[in-house]
């Protein structure tokens, strides 16, 4: 049975390479129109300084379908900027493109110029590596293709896409795939580095539900990964990040999801914090898969609240009754501050179309994450403690249930997501306005967080840009050695770098 387009806004044709082109990318673009200048200053992956030509840079606009921006022409500033706005960094080159060929292009105009090479998908990074100073940022956003098959319930989604357009496109089916909590947040590098959200106890994490994968290598070559073609480089994006590639085409399995699920939160005065906080652990560790818990002390100033409240998120994706059931025992804690819990589309749910966002676009964002077996008493009383004196950038101490159940149930080596083991991440989130505060505020987060650390082992690359090499290696566990091989064989020169970065053998 063919899919009815007409129910698409993304509606989408298969070019001659196998990667999805929006329709409204079918003709030519303008691929910049300002004057180029005499030469344009860059940096290498290795920081040194790199000339480029006028001729150059015009020679690679010129084969690019989509636009090539540099500091000056209408539009750069705009295309540089991140969701993240603790970053504010000039890329020598921003090459937005409008389909593989044009992805292609730019990773052989970078290696030919030995330029430092940032990737961006949906560009909400927290750790700012989707952007550099003096490189060349290969720019995806403008990809933007997804076709659904809802009789073999699959999905092919373009690297530009965001998690809510997903979302938005899988539902009208009542099907969905397990991706973030976020609805701006890219799929591309979500779907790499794992894929922590709401479904994952009860249909895994976002890899696990990748089926194929359409590839650029660091050499300029176009792979399909699967299963059955190049399986060992297909084993490292699920997990491994943006280390082995540039992916430009994404095939999931969908699920039925809906029409409503049990979701929301209830908020509390912090002087429930221990009791909440403890119930809500109790509950989690026994809750079947279909059960998704947050617990977390928050700022809470919509609430006209002086410091934290403390409150919990669920999301139940099974029948609603049996969720009512499943939560009742939480309602001993009390009346609530504040209480969304209820029966709602998994669209809102997922927060797609909110109109106050949480995390709104140019905030400045700094978090840690790291991965838990079990929530101990002890761990309960590190977070009420230093909530009570948190530093005043400080916006939430939590644990999620982004793992277990099904998720959990995945063997370690089966993708380069080793973690398995986990059942929670326990992040600390910052934020505030301006970068003028940026030194002290990290400094006063990573402070923190150095109490809570101890508590953990291996982290969400998703979260964090992974410079601390040890670190980097207990999140691989295991699996590390391999991904070094891997490295070795798609990327011995590290090309791709700016990432949650696994260095070849070689580097």
């Amino acid at each position: 049975m063919s899919i009815d387009r007409r129910r698409f806004v993304n509606a989408a044709l298969t070019a001659a390479t196998g990667a999805l082109v929006p329709v409204r990318y079918l003709s030519a673009q303008p691929a910049g129109n300002g004057a180029i200048p005499g030469e344009i200053a860059a940096r290498s992956g290795s920081g040194r300084s790199v000339t480029l030509t006028a001729s150059a840079v015009k020679d690679f606009r010129a084969s690019l379908r989509g636009e090539l921006l540099w500091a000056g022409e209408s539009g750069y500033d705009s295309a540089r900027q991140l969701w993240n706005g603790s970053f504010d960094r000039h890329p020598a080159l921003i090459a937005r493109c409008a389909g593989t060929a044009d992805v292609i292009r730019a990773v052989q105009f970078a290696r030919s110029h030995g330029l430092l090479t940032a990737v961006r998908g949906g560009g909400h990074s927290f750790s700012g590596q989707s952007e550099c100073d003096g490189g060349l940022v290969v720019d995806l956003s403008p990809m933007k293709g997804i076709r659904v098959d809802p009789v073999r319930r699959q999905a092919a989604a373009q690297p530009g896409v965001l998690l809510g357009e997903l979302d938005w496109e899988t539902q009208a089916f009542g099907l969905a795939t397990t991706l973030g909590t976020i609805p701006n947040t890219g799929i591309a590098g979500l779907t790499l580095g794992g894929g922590l959200g709401r479904l994952a106890r009860k249909y895994g994490l976002a890899c696990d539900n990748l089926r194929s994968a359409d590839v650029v290598t660091a050499d300029g070559r176009l792979l399909h990964a699967s299963e059955q073609e190049n399986p060992d480089l297909f084993w490292g994006l699920r997990g491994g990040g943006g280390n082995f590639g540039i992916v430009t085409r994404f095939d999931y399995l969908l699920h039925p999801v809906g029409p409503r699920v049990l979701a929301g939160d209830r908020i509390y005065t912090f002087r429930h914090a221990r009791s909440v906080l403890t119930a809500v652990a109790e509950l989690a560790d026994h809750a079947p898969d279909e059960m998704y818990f947050d617990a977390y002390a928050i700022r809470a100033p919509n609430l006209a609240l002086p410091g934290f409240a403390v409150g919990f998120e669920a999301c139940y994706c099974g029948e609603l009754r049996e969720g009512e059931r499943l939560l009742e025992p939480l309602k001993k804690l009390g009346k609530p501050l504040f209480d969304s819990l209820s029966a709602k589309t998994y669209l809102a749910a997922q927060g797609v179309g909110a109109k106050n966002p949480a995390y709104p676009a140019g905030r400045s964002y700094y978090t840690k994450s790291g991965f838990l077996v079990g929530v101990s008493t002890g761990l309960i009383d590190e977070i009420v403690r230093r909530s009570e004196d948190a530093p005043r950038a400080v916006r939430a101490l939590d644990f999620w249930q982004g793992l277990g159940g099904a998720a959990g149930r995945v063997k370690p080596d089966a993708t380069a997501f080793w973690n398995r083991q986990a059942n929670y991440s326990l992040d600390l989130e910052a934020a505030w306005d301006g970068r003028s505060r940026n030194a002290v505020n990290v400094k006063a987060a990573r402070a923190l967080w150095s109490e809570l650390e101890p508590f953990t082992r291996g982290y969400y690359t998703n979260l964090e840009s992974g410079t601390d090499e040890q670190r980097l290696r207990t999140t691989y566990g295991d699996n590390y050695p391999r991904l070094v091989q891997l490295k070795d064989k798609y990327d011995p020169t590290n090309f791709f770098r700016l990432n949650a970065n696994i260095k070849p053998a070689s580097v």
